[in-house]
């Protein structure tokens, strides 16, 4: 009798299919894991030379502003609120390359 199908034969399916979940809990386990871990990390950008620093959680929460007393010049409040808006973008970029970095390293480098 022929074998119908391309999965070669009936009983070879399941076995795949049950490693296949495994696999996709573990997944699931380990990125739940890492995103706790995450979640507990600061970073910090800064601007101005370390004028101003602004520190965000791996939740991207803002969790701390710095300003040194040179950075607040009442003449030039629009260089401030630059820096700020620059430190503020350099936490952000800091928490997403560490969040990219964490799923490259879980999917082997695999797109998605």
């Amino acid at each position: 009798m022929a074998k119908r199908g391309g999965f070669g034969g009936g009983m070879g399916m399941p076995g795949n299919m049950n490693n296949l979940m495994k696999q996709a809990q573990r997944m699931q386990r380990q990125m739940e894991e890492n995103q706790k871990e995450m979640e507990t990390k600061e970073f910090t950008g800064t601007s101005g030379g370390g004028a101003v620093k602004i520190t965000v959680t791996g939740k991207k929460e803002f969790s701390k502003v710095e300003l040194s007393k040179e950075a607040v010049d009442p003449d030039d409040v629009e260089m401030l609120q630059d820096m700020i808006l620059a430190a503020a973008n350099d936490a952000l970029r800091q928490v997403e390359e560490a969040s990219s970095a964490m799923m490259s390293k879980m999917t082997g480098g695999l797109p998605f």
